[in-house]
């Protein structure tokens, strides 16, 4: 007899049975759309009871807030695990690089988070405050470059935020499909390097980011 997802998770502990069960909804909710979004359904995909479910997430509504901070968990925990580079532009670099890695490596999370595959799902206060830290991590990394002189000319939040414009508009791009990704990367970091370019020193501007 094959055992379930749910029995595999549960060897592991609780953290794992949450995960298991988010990863099925997120995979449901982007194969088959939000109505395949239901406890009965995540349930009989997980091979457990549709108590678990409810005992973890409350039902249907915490499931859904569930898989938006998952995402955002995720990416927060990719760029923690950055290692240090030898300079501040290139910390900052790495930064903006491993944004769009994470999308790539978790598509259907970052359709959760940015792309409306929760339709009609509003955060709450508190949610959306735990989601903007992976913004924050941005701005403090961009107010660190101002502050050592490698980048002038806005404030940390103003360049955080064109930054992000840009990096979610190349990356939701790519993953629609109109780039394959030896042009998305080359794209990507071509756009990258465009934004930051008016905001260095005058005599860096010529040099390659």
């Amino acid at each position: 007899m094959s055992i379930t997802a749910y029995q595999q998770a549960q060897q592991q502990g609780q953290s794992a049975v949450r995960t298991a069960l988010l990863d099925i909804a997120k995979h449901l909710l982007v194969t088959e759309g939000p109505a395949a979004l239901t406890v009965r359904r995540i349930s009989a995909e997980a091979g457990c009871s549709t108590k678990v479910i409810y005992t973890l997430f409350g039902g249907k509504d915490g499931l859904a807030e569930a898989l938006w901070l998952e995402g955002f968990a995720r990416l927060e925990q990719r760029l923690m695990r950055l290692p240090a580079e030898s300079d501040l532009l290139s910390q900052l670099r790495a930064g903006l690089t491993a944004y769009r890695a994470h999308a790539l490596a978790e598509p259907e999370y970052y359709r959760v988070m940015f792309l409306g595959a929760l339709p009609g799902f509003v955060p709450g206060p508190e949610t959306a405050a735990a989601a903007k830290r992976t913004l924050n991590m941005l701005i403090d990394g961009v107010q660190i470059c101002l502050d050592a002189g490698v980048l002038r000319g806005a404030t940390a939040v103003e360049l955080a935020e064109v930054l992000w414009m840009a990096m979610h508009g190349a990356v939701s791009l790519e993953l629609s499909g109109f780039f394959v990704p030896a042009e998305g990367e080359q794209r990507y970091e071509l756009l990258c390097s465009s934004v930051l370019s008016p905001f260095l020193p005058t005599d860096e501007r010529n040099r390659t980011l």
